[in-house]
């Protein structure tokens, strides 16, 4: 007879299991108690880029908003009156000086000559005539043949006959010089302006109160000149730095640009600063000159000048991303020998060629931090890879 297979209680299963899981346990505990594997052990110092400062001779700058000018502006206006009778030139055209512009009727200009013409030579020979008569007169009272008071008449109308030609001398002069302002012609080379009025109208003359017809405008471009107003502050920085106390002369090299350039591509000098610092703005007004031999900059433009607020003097450079705020105070990190991150506090200067001049704060030794500043914690360990600092000039002069 077949034996049936021994069955085992459902309890003493459950208690097997529980004690296969607990020894299973001690031995993930067992293992997980050895050492971690590298992986999960902590990281070293991490790297940073370090340089050593650049040393160069930089100049401080103060920079200005101001305003393109034209040397000479002038509204033409006509000296006399007449009919426009020509325009010789299209709006808007570069124009030299001496050349000709508008043209007035001339011919009651060239009968007003001709008139005063024929007045000189009547005066001329009243002149003549009166002349002959005081010297017949002479000669007669010489002998005791006329009166004195004859002499005396002879020649007070000889002086008069003299005086009678030189008023009409200068009544020619007059009418030749009103003919000669019948063609009105360029005073200063520049671009002119549009016309005011056309050919067949009547232009009024504007006389001494210069109200007469306006014809056009004309401004002058090479050169060109440069205004802007300082404060009071700059002003004196200016005075003592370059100037001293008492003022000397100027001819300050200066640099400019427009408000679309870069850099400083225009060179110029200053050639003007007022007597007076405005009691209402407490500014002062100043102005450059500068060279415009292609006529690009149009007066009225705005542009930035820069100009030295300081004699030059030895810096350090860094790049100016290395430069980081600590609430009123600017830092630099460095490394030292153990590889130790530590701050010092700095005096910033300009910027030159992309990079932030160092008035005080660091040596020319240091190991400036100029990539991982995110991972430069003062005080922190860190690995100092080295570097350079270069220095990144625009194209155009900075």
């Amino acid at each position: 007879m077949a034996q049936e297979p021994r069955k085992f209680p459902v309890s003493l299963l459950v208690v097997a299991a529980i004690a296969a899981l607990g020894l299973g346990a001690g031995v993930y505990s067992f293992k997980s108690g050895g050492p971690a594997p590298a992986a999960a052990q902590a990281p070293g110092a991490p790297p940073v880029t370090v340089a050593q400062p650049v040393k160069r001779t930089v100049t401080d700058w103060s920079e200005f908003t101001g305003q393109f000018t034209p040397v000479d502006y002038v509204e033409v206006r006509s000296r006399v009156s007449g009919y426009l009778t020509e325009i010789h030139f299209t709006d808007g055209q570069i124009v030299n000086k001496g050349d000709l512009l508008f043209v007035i009727d001339p011919r009651p200009f060239e009968t007003a000559v001709v008139s005063a013409r024929a007045k000189l030579d009547q005066a001329a020979s009243s002149r003549e005539y009166t002349g002959r008569q005081l010297e017949r007169a002479g000669e007669l009272q010489k002998r005791d043949f006329l009166a004195q008071s004859t002499l005396d008449q002879r020649q007070s109308e000889s002086r008069s006959a003299g005086a009678g030609t030189d008023v009409a001398r200068a009544a020619l002069r007059d009418a030749e010089l009103n003919l000669q302002f019948t063609r009105i012609t360029a005073p200063v080379s520049g671009r002119v302006s549009a016309r005011q009025i056309s050919i067949g109208n009547l232009v009024t003359a504007g006389g001494t109160s210069g109200s007469g017809t306006l014809l056009t405008t004309l401004v002058s471009l090479d050169p060109i000149y440069f205004s802007f107003d300082m404060s009071e502050a700059d002003f004196l920085a200016f005075q003592r730095t370059l100037s001293g106390p008492t003022g000397g002369p100027l001819d300050v090299p200066v640099d400019l640009r427009l408000m679309d350039e870069t850099g400083w591509p225009h060179q110029g000098k200053l050639t003007f600063i007022d007597n007076q610092v405005d009691k209402n703005s407490g500014t002062i007004r100043a102005r450059a000159t500068l060279a415009n031999p292609d006529n690009f900059i149009a007066p009225g433009s705005f542009g930035r000048i820069r100009m030295p607020a300081s004699m030059p003097f030895e810096a350090l450079l860094v790049p100016d991303s290395a430069v980081v705020t600590d609430q009123n105070r600017k830092l630099v990190m460095t490394v030292n020998a153990e590889g130790t991150v530590v701050p010092k506090p700095v005096v910033p200067g300009p910027l030159v060629d992309n990079l932030r001049a160092i008035r005080s704060g660091i040596t020319a030794e240091d190991q400036i931090v100029i990539n991982g500043l995110m991972r430069s914690r003062p005080g922190a360990k860190v690995t100092p890879q080295p570097g350079k600092i270069e220095p990144a000039p625009s194209a155009a002069r900075n």
